[in-house]
């Protein structure tokens, strides 16, 4: 019966699971021109998709992006007992109404980080989960202390074997501080918490757009969330959700990913679909790498074709970059800014705080002529501009794999990219929006 149901959301899923041997044939050096629009945000839609195991009634959700994680996270839905279907092109209406259980497939959960996501409302709706560890990006280490320390303050137990198994007997709201503002310790700890009984008061939790999104999505099915967009939320629990519609915002990632593109190329792009907020510390750090742009309502338009000045701190200090929780710089954004920096004029220090395998990249982009010193995991050194020449590549995140595109576009000759299956997990149609805007990029079997 299960793979019935999941051949029947598949027969509506136009681009199946992206093959993961495949590589991407670029030629670089070509300035790009046009206007692009960004999907939905991927960091919103792994948790809203998972929060719909708190409602038995059918949930629509607009604007997801039909990438790798996406369908990986909606085959668990589907392996679980719940029905998936396409309305439209970026449309999908889930019921979980089937769902009997809580035992999460194994396969799958190690082929997505977001797997983890699972664990909140399974317990919440069926007073036990198991979950298996799960997979995604290696970009150091990526604690999990966070969600069983906060889960079991509502009450449930845990136990960590070759699985992680949660029960409990009913869910109490309690005061909770979180010991890290960890964005999907926050979102587990806040899915399980609205179907607890009484008044739970979630303190350091992140507060990131995405988090926001989810805490939106939630009362709209009839959850009581207060403190939306701070770092204090209260939520009043409630013993049941009902169906509802929500609409995934524009991922602030992929908008920063493309003027990241447009002033490498030295190109003039236009990026629809901005929400000014998500983006203030993303716009101050690239002006502090001598990009130009004008905001408009709804859109963002670079002028690649000034040139890139670093700008130094006062006494003609060389500024340093780090990442953050919200509202700081995003950490997903530092294989782009440290990529863009390349082509700036000028020195500029990266600090990457938060994990420590993220920068390893950069020897890639040292392959093809940039001038970076790697000082340790966490920091790096870049000064440019340096020209980049085409190479043989291969992405080993999402966010690194995006940077290396990013690179190829602006190197002088033909790069290869391999494993591209990590940008297929981040980015919808990534090449097509490309070539639209004069980008020459192939996809090929590797």
């Amino acid at each position: 019966m299960r793979a019935t149901t999941r051949r029947r959301w598949a027969c509506h899923s136009t681009p199946a699971l992206v093959h993961h041997m495949e590589k991407f044939v670029i030629e670089g050096g070509v300035p790009l021109q046009g206007e692009v629009r960004p999907g939905g945000s991927k960091n919103e839609v792994l948790p809203v998709l998972a929060a719909t195991l708190l409602t038995e009634q059918p949930v629509v959700l607009e604007n997801v992006p039909r990438i790798e994680d996406v369908l990986v996270m909606i085959d668990i839905l589907v392996e679980l007992g719940a029905t998936a279907h396409w309305q439209g092109e970026n449309t999908l209406e889930i019921d979980t109404s089937g769902v009997r259980g809580g035992q999460v497939p194994r396969e799958q959960s190690r082929r997505l980080r977001a797997s983890i996501l699972l664990a909140g409302p399974l317990l919440a709706r069926f007073g036990h989960v198991r979950l298996p560890p799960p997979g995604g990006d290696v970009i150091g280490r990526r604690r999990l202390d966070t969600h069983f320390l906060g889960l079991a303050a509502l009450g449930a137990t845990v136990e960590v074997e070759e699985d992680f198994e949660l029960r409990t007997a009913g869910l109490e709201g309690t005061d909770i501080f979180l010991d890290e503002p960890s964005v999907t310790g926050t979102e587990n700890v806040l899915m399980a918490a609205v179907l607890a009984r009484g008044r739970t008061v979630l303190r350091n939790a992140a507060c990131e757009p995405h988090v926001q999104g989810l805490c939106r999505m939630l009362n709209t099915l009839g959850a009581r969330i207060e403190g939306i967009g701070s770092n204090t939320l209260v939520i009043d629990g409630t013993k049941g959700l009902w169906g509802g519609r929500h609409r995934i915002g524009p991922d602030y990632l992929e908008i920063g990913s493309f003027m990241g593109l447009a002033a490498m190329t030295r190109s003039s792009l236009v990026i629809h679909d901005i929400v000014p907020d998500d983006m203030r510390m993303i716009f101050l750090v690239f002006r502090k790498l001598g990009m130009q742009f004008t905001v408009r309502e709804g859109s963002v338009q670079v002028h690649g074709d000034r040139p890139l000045l670093i700008q130094n701190d006062l006494l003609n200090q060389i500024p340093r970059i780090d990442d953050a929780p919200w509202p700081m710089f995003p950490t997903d954004m530092m294989s782009i800014a440290i990529t863009v920096a390349t082509q700036a004029e000028g020195t500029v220090i990266f600090f990457e705080k938060m994990f420590d395998g993220r920068m390893f990249f950069t020897d890639s982009l040292v392959g093809m002529g940039a001038r970076i010193i790697l000082c340790d995991p966490h920091r790096v050194v870049v000064t440019g501009p340096a020209p980049l020449v085409g190479a043989t590549l291969e992405s080993p995140d999402v966010r690194a794999g995006m940077a290396l595109v990013l690179a190829a576009l602006t190197a002088r000759g033909t790069s290869t990219i391999y494993n591209i299956r990590h940008v297929d997990r981040g980015y919808e149609r990534v090449e097509e929006k490309l070539k639209a805007l004069g980008a020459r990029i192939e996809r090929a079997p590797a």
